[in-house]
């Protein structure tokens, strides 16, 4: 995040968002989507004639981004992702905060 602050002025950042806002996502989530609607049409083709029609939404992964996180299992996760990464904890233990 800080190089591409560094290397990308907020006016940039504007304009690609709003690029995403007229083309769709872009990265992740634009490929999400396409592996969606490729799904669907497999699974439309395999099923039987009585079969329901599969829609794209439902091979979308959900990622809960809406999830609202308290800063306790925020701090929770930051920590598993150090541990799994190999990093070192630096912080202090402190009787109220355990």
């Amino acid at each position: 995040m800080a190089e591409l602050l560094a290397r990308t002025s907020s006016a940039e950042l504007t304009e690609w968002m709003a690029y995403e806002q007229i083309t769709g996502p872009l990265g992740g989530a634009r490929l999400d989507i396409l592996n969606a609607i490729l799904t669907a049409v497999v699974a439309n083709t395999a099923r039987g004639k009585n079969g329901r029609r599969a829609r794209p939404q439902d091979f979308l992964p959900k990622w809960d981004r809406n999830r609202r996180m308290d800063w306790r299992e925020m701090l929770a996760t930051v920590k598993q992702i150090n541990r799994r990464m190999g990093g070192n904890d630096h912080t202090r233990k402190r009787p109220d905060r355990g």
